[in-house]
């Protein structure tokens, strides 16, 4: 009886031994997972991923009706509005702070047939000189606009602008289209 309690233990050891390190992997694996996507959180200005809706992209695009060129999503997030853009034939280009969404855009540009006319890049939009681009869309905060449009007006020489969900103080727009969460203004920069 002796022999078989001492045979017991180690198993039962080594079981929670396995377990406990599954279970230790797994949190683990959840956090560096999770991490990118409650780091803008702890940020100064809280920009967290918010997927842009059907009407809100419609918005977008009926506010650029008519223009072409290069066009930049900023926290472009799962990658819709830069495939969107795409689609209508603009060069399209998506900054993002987290990068499981960077990858997660460059595969749905991919699987849409996209992957050609897009560009998905990991950046910070503060560090980001947007003088290379002629159009700008921005799913901001209210507490971001003030500083963005100061940035703006420090870069931008001929750009449209479309603010969605908040718009640019101090800005009249061109344009504003929708209502409620999907509304959008349109701002055009130019020298003066």
């Amino acid at each position: 009886i002796e022999n078989f309690e001492k045979s017991q233990k180690p198993v039962n050891s080594v079981k929670g031994i396995i377990i406990a390190g599954l279970t230790g992997g797994a949190a683990l694996a959840i956090s560096i997972f999770a991490y990118p996507f409650i780091s803008p959180a702890l940020r100064r200005v809280c920009l967290p991923f918010v997927p842009a809706t059907n009407q809100q992209i419609f918005n977008v695009f009926c506010a650029l009706e008519g223009r072409r060129g290069t066009l930049i999503d900023i926290g472009s997030g799962d990658g819709r509005i830069v495939v969107a853009a795409a689609k209508r034939g603009f060069q399209a280009f998506g900054i993002e702070l987290n990068l499981w969404l960077v990858l997660y855009s460059r595969w749905f540009a991919w699987r849409n047939c996209f992957s050609s006319s897009t560009t998905f890049f990991r950046g910070d939009l503060w560090k980001l000189d947007f003088r290379p681009y002629e159009n700008i869309v921005i799913f901001g905060v209210k507490e971001m606009m003030q500083e963005l449009s100061k940035k703006f007006d420090n870069e931008l020489k001929d750009t449209y602008v479309v603010a969605c969900r908040f718009p640019l103080p101090d800005k009249v727009p061109m344009k504003i289209i929708g209502s409620g969460i999907d509304i959008v203004w349109l701002y055009h920069y130019k020298v003066q």
